[in-house]
């Protein structure tokens, strides 16, 4: 058995006991009013009982006694909370205290957020299977950093897609997080630690990460605002010392007289049927669609998906009798391909990091940032 502490705001303090394989369910004011945790000691002062159970720890010195700490296992489960959240204790909740602190709404937020469930979410979560057939080789200088990180650190991916980082280094604790189920399900299979969330919304406990990975993620965000969030969420999960890796995709993609893969690699892919595609009402102009393998002329710009049919073909409706392909569905992908130097002023703007290295990879702008 151990000993959790409660505290209460007002300074008071319960000591409660709880016995060997015991469950102990919290809730209402012990929740949301009350901190607790197991205090670092080699001994604890536990009631004397006859039985196993649960109980608050009394000031009755004739019905104490000492017990040794040997090794613990414990588990904590919290439940996510998807929807504002109306507790009865304003004083001591986050989200109530953020709402009258009035933090202002991120520009174009509405607008943007539905540009990217249509142009981002959904695509992803359609194009999952495919796409993660795709994506099987872990970049060099992205697996040298992951590599670098001391044994046992614990490290978030955030946008981990398929997980193909999630196992390069079977000497740290990884995590993944990403906004597609299906992407998560295919982590899942092979067998790696992931879940479903967004990127301005990771569910992991702040200033606990020793290293972040947040690799062809950013560029997805579809305002500059909603893009510094993310960085600032990665920033936010690290410890003091710990650093976080970001790549996102280059205008550049030709630089130092040097073609990126992305260009050297020819396509048989069509052409867009037209220049532009129609968004949703939130967002009046039209956005370019990009040609496959071609450099780019708009910073902001839909990128055609070819979904692959697997095996699906048709007879012909001529009497030839031959059998024809069926056409692959074309889906739009948006992005937001960052300038030299776009990427490090962003990352600027925060007041707790440090920028260590940026650099260009393979048609990618990339930094290392430190927490302060």
């Amino acid at each position: 058995q151990i000993v959790m502490d409660f505290k209460h705001p007002n300074g008071s303090s319960v000591p409660v006991m709880v016995p060997r394989r015991s469950l102990l369910v919290m809730g209402g004011e012990s929740r949301y009013l009350w901190t607790h945790g197991i205090t670092p000691r080699k001994f604890d002062v536990i009631q004397v009982s006859e039985g196993q159970k649960v109980e608050a720890v009394s000031g009755n010195t004739e019905a104490l006694t000492l017990s040794k700490r040997g090794t613990r296992t414990s588990f904590t489960f919290r439940k996510i909370r998807h929807s504002p959240c109306k507790c009865a204790f304003p004083s001591v909740c986050d989200s109530q205290q953020e709402k009258k602190g009035g933090s202002p709404p991120l520009v174009g937020d509405l607008g943007a957020a539905s540009l990217e469930k249509e142009y981002v979410h959904k695509v992803y979560e359609d194009i999952a299977g495919h796409f993660s057939s795709t994506r099987h080789t872990p970049w060099p200088r992205v697996v040298d950093f992951l590599r670098s990180l001391p044994m046992g650190s614990l490290v978030a991916d955030v946008g981990c897609g398929n997980g193909k980082y999630l196992g390069v280094n079977k000497d740290l604790y990884m995590i993944g997080c990403d906004r597609s189920k299906n992407l998560v399900d295919i982590c899942g299979e092979k067998e790696y630690e992931a879940c479903v969330c967004d990127a301005l919304s990771v569910p992991f406990r702040p200033g606990s990460f020793d290293a972040c990975i947040s690799i062809a993620v950013i560029h997805h965000f579809a305002t500059e605002e909603r893009r510094l969030a993310a960085i600032q969420e990665l920033t936010g999960l690290l410890r003091k010392g710990g650093q976080v890796l970001i790549y996102v995709w280059a205008m550049e993609q030709e630089y130092n007289k040097k073609k990126s893969k992305y260009l050297k690699e020819s396509s048989n892919e069509p052409l867009p049927l037209s220049s532009g595609a129609d968004v949703n009402q939130d967002f009046s102009s039209k956005l370019p669609v990009h040609t496959n393998r071609t450099a780019f002329d708009s910073q902001d710009l839909l990128v055609p998906w070819h979904l692959k049919p697997k095996c699906q073909s048709k007879k012909s409706e001529a009497s030839t009798g031959e059998e024809q392909l069926v056409p692959s569905s074309v889906y739009h992908r948006y992005y937001h391909v960052f300038r030299e130097g776009e990427l490090e002023a962003l990352c600027r703007k925060l007041q707790d990091v440090t920028v260590q290295h940026t650099y260009h990879d393979q048609g990618n702008w990339c930094i290392i940032l430190e927490k302060l």
